[in-house]
């Protein structure tokens, strides 16, 4: 059957519209695809962890009230369901039960409060509200207050939800405004790098800092002595146990001992010089420089690879407790980095908490000895010879402290050394180090008997 003309040429025309129509669908769905990658790209990711947080807090009891004032980044309170508007920014006319979740979710659920030892439970959410980033009401308690009972933000205020900040007010019911209170923090879940600055407001008592970072475990904001000394002595423990090249330091002291009699003598060197400088750091005689930390860091490397190197070349155990004597006052310094942080959470019982943390750090090295005596023994009697062994094992130091020493001679080396302004500022540093080195030179004095004492005994040589 022939087709006519006029119906070919129809046909014909349908096909190549039909054509035509398929490949302007297959266009706007690949252009609909990308535009749809696009918009994912740019939009930030509900499940991204912020790298670095700051919180803002205040708590202060009023009456039986116990008022918890939080300010912390919005765009940590991942994984809600925050209402935006076309143009991205925040819908601030729905915003509101929002926010009362993402408090409770984030803050309120995982903030744990106590009272003389009494967990307080699940506060309740007074209020909440976001702000600016460049509202500054959170710089203290009363201008907090304020902006969190004041107006909301305007309706029309232009602001991205990663940009905004959430205000809230936590109530938690107290027996007593003159109680003891204690925080677990719980906040590590924000960010990858927390911090947590709470300021206490106590009845009649000057207002109260505290600079948390990470996990700090129970914080008691006015401890009682005992938990004041329990909590610096398990600091003082585990820091031992976790500084390496302190444990570095006294495994070289080891190595020439076989019993642990002997080693008394120089252990307490040790304990007596480093007890020195980290009850001076404490009480601030110690410098404030940016180049002193570097520097104490860098000693210490170089006091570990003397004594693995006096190991090697023989070293004249009687008179070993001068020289540990000397790197002891170094490694108080070092002590006291740890420590100074951590003393904030030490309330009115400063000197407790520098005894108990110095006590802590005595009984991780008591029992570092307790277990590196029998395991030396067995390995310099029974597996190698004596004297190698003494020299193999200080060479594996020495190497591991010889890199260290480098490593922290070029952080050390970053900073220009420039004389100092000889104005009172650097007379009393001066006289600070002078009363310094009189104490020292007064607790060698003392502790030299006890040293001559030892003598009797005579360390073993190698």
């Amino acid at each position: 059957m022939r087709i006519p003309e006029s119906h070919a040429g129809w046909s014909v025309a349908c096909h190549e519209g039909a054509t035509l129509a398929t490949l302007t669908g297959v266009t706007r769905t690949i252009a609909a695809v990308i535009a749809a990658c696009i918009l994912l790209m740019a939009r930030p990711q509900a499940h991204e962890i912020p790298s670095e947080v700051t919180v803002q807090s205040f708590l202060r009891p009023e009456g039986q009230t116990l008022v918890f004032l939080v300010r912390a980044p919005l765009k940590a309170m991942r994984d809600v369901d925050i209402p935006l508007l076309p143009s991205g920014f925040l819908d601030l006319t729905k915003v509101g039960p929002t926010l009362e979740d993402a408090a409770m979710l984030w803050i309120g659920d995982f903030v744990e409060l106590f009272e003389d030892g009494r967990p307080l439970g699940k506060p309740r959410v007074a209020a909440a509200r976001v702000s600016l980033p460049s509202d500054k009401s959170f710089a203290s308690f009363a201008e907090a207050q304020v902006s969190l009972a004041g107006p909301r933000l305007p309706d029309d205020t232009d602001l991205y939800w990663q940009d905004g900040l959430l205000d809230v007010r936590f109530e938690y019911p107290i027996l007593s405004d003159r109680a003891r209170f204690a925080v677990l923090p719980g906040l590590t879940r924000l960010g990858i790098q927390v911090n947590v600055v709470l300021r206490l407001l106590m009845p009649d008592t000057p207002e109260r800092v505290f600079d948390v970072h990470g996990d700090a475990g129970l914080v008691e904001l006015d401890p009682r002595w005992y938990q004041a000394l329990l909590r610096f002595t398990r600091d003082g423990f585990f820091h031992i146990l976790d500084g390496i090249d302190h444990l570095l330091f006294l495994f070289c002291l080891v190595i020439p001992f076989r019993r642990l009699r002997p080693l008394v003598a120089v252990v307490t060197a040790f304990t007596v010089a480093h007890s020195i400088t980290l009850v001076a750091s404490a009480f601030d005689m110690a410098p404030t420089a940016l180049w002193f930390p570097p520097l104490i860091e860098t000693l210490i490397a170089a006091s570990i690879v003397y004594m693995a190197l006096e190991n090697i070349t023989g070293a004249q155990l009687e008179r070993r407790w001068i020289v540990t004597f000397g790197f002891g006052l170094v490694h108080g310094f070092g002590f006291s980095f740890a420590l100074r942080e951590s003393l904030q959470f030490a309330g009115s019982h400063l000197l407790t908490s520098l005894l108990a943390f110095n006590l802590g750090v005595e009984l991780g090295q008591l029992l570092v000895l307790l277990v590196l005596l029998p395991v030396l023994a067995w390995l310099l009697g029974r597996v190698v010879n004596e004297r190698v062994g003494t020299i193999i094992l200080s060479a594996l130091v020495a190497h591991t402290a010889w890199h260290w020493l480098g490593e922290r001679w070029a952080v050390l080396a970053r900073f220009q050394w420039q004389w100092p302004d000889f104005d009172m500022a650097f007379m009393a540093a001066l006289l600070r180090w002078a009363m310094l080195a009189v104490l020292a030179v007064l607790a060698a004095w003392m502790v030299r008997p006890l040293m001559g004492g030892r003598r009797s005994s005579g360390p073993s040589k190698t």
